[in-house]
């Protein structure tokens, strides 16, 4: 998302929702696996995991690939495995990860909310150009 430095994605096995931010404005985009998170498990769970996690992994990656300081966020073990495809896939990337929380399952607005206190703070321990 073009003009916005900041991202927040909140990430679990059924959905990620990306916001791209600044003070004043945020835009949003959600991103879904293409099989269900019980197709999910039971596909692990047999050992015939397909790529669907790869390609969900990678389309949430794409969707945060032009933020500068990123929040991620999420209840599950979801969030772990998106940072290690970004270590893996997208190293450059790892950079711009300024933290990682557990949370549950905030409103949009309770997410951005915190991105953004949560964020000013990396902002302030940043140097100045």
């Amino acid at each position: 998302m073009q003009g916005h430095y900041h991202a927040v994605v909140w990430i679990d096995g059924r959905e990620a929702r990306i916001f791209h931010f600044n003070a004043d404005d945020a835009e949003k985009r959600v991103i879904h696996p293409h099989n269900t998170d019980k197709e999910r498990r039971r596909e692990k769970q047999s050992g015939h995991a397909s790529g669907d996690d790869a390609h969900y992994l990678e389309e949430v990656t794409l969707a945060l690939a032009d933020a500068g300081a990123i929040l991620v966020t999420g209840p599950g073990v979801e969030k772990a495995a998106l940072l290690k495809h970004i270590e893996h896939k997208h190293p450059r990337l790892k950079g711009a990860i300024e933290a990682v929380e557990s949370a549950d399952h905030p409103t949009d607005g309770e997410l951005v909310a915190h991105a953004r206190k949560t964020l000013a703070a990396a902002d302030r321990m940043r140097p100045r150009l």
